[in-house]
């Protein structure tokens, strides 16, 4: 946690006016116990500052397990590989470590480095949901105005009209990164999805032209018009609408 807060604090103060292909990011990914948020739990966490200028090699990252006191379900134990017995024995305090993991999220935030994360909704929530559960200030509450979000699931699906799955693997052989470690490892996916945004604002310029303050009404709109395609497909095939938005 130090060393995250200590190359936050040292990091520019970003404003409004700075580009999503120049800005500084913080990644965040989780893997849970199952996919409710509210009921299920973060057992393993992870954050990856980026430095554009460094890139990859100037990384600064915390990784934490933690012991949900909630049992994990079968389908996210084959996907994460984690066990009841395994998060029992080595996983930290969720309240010590869900207050590490929220402070240093709106440290980043008060110096304009946005979170970025796959499919952002999720990893939001399921950290909302357990704050709320342990009796911690949630995010939202520790900011002065909203959460500055970077979502490259919701980027590409605006930009790249393509056919298939959009799953973090794919995207990330779409656009050609190598991952570092195992996907469906806390670390290997965010490092994974701060590496995208790279190729995407380079193969996209204006993406990379975004500013930090008009990404989140952009995304937002980007979000609507996916939703209302992807509704018109269902009602044809005599599925339900999806609902809900993205950060309204």
């Amino acid at each position: 946690m130090t060393e995250l807060l200590t190359a936050i604090d040292a990091a520019p103060n970003q404003t409004a006016d700075q580009t999503l292909a120049d800005s500084w990011l913080l990644g965040f990914d989780t893997e849970t116990t199952g996919v409710a948020a509210g009921r299920d739990a973060i057992c393993s966490a992870s954050l990856v500052l980026r430095d554009p200028d460094k890139g990859y090699d100037g990384d600064v990252v915390g990784e934490w397990l933690i012991n949900p006191h909630r049992p994990i379900s079968p389908a996210a134990s084959r996907v994460n590989g984690f066990t009841d017995e395994f998060l029992q024995e080595h996983g930290g305090e969720p309240t010590e470590l869900l207050e590490r993991i929220a402070s240093i999220i709106a440290s980043a935030q008060r110096h304009g480095i946005p979170l970025l994360a796959y499919n952002a909704p999720f990893d939001v929530d399921m950290l909302e949901g357990d704050l709320a559960r342990w009796g911690l200030q949630s995010l939202h509450d520790r900011l002065d105005g909203e959460l500055i979000v970077v979502d490259p699931l919701v980027i590409d699906r605006e930009i790249s009209h393509r056919k298939g799955k959009r799953t973090l693997t794919d995207t990330t052989f779409y656009y050609g990164v190598e991952p570092h470690g195992d996907f469906h490892n806390a670390t290997a996916d965010t490092t994974a999805a701060v590496d995208l945004i790279e190729p995407i604002t380079r193969l996209y310029p204006q993406t990379g032209r975004l500013t930090l303050g008009e990404i989140m009404d952009w995304q937002r709109d980007a979000h609507r018009r996916w939703k209302d395609s992807f509704n018109q497909w269902l009602v044809s095939k005599g599925r339900s609408p999806i609902t809900g938005g993205w950060f309204e």
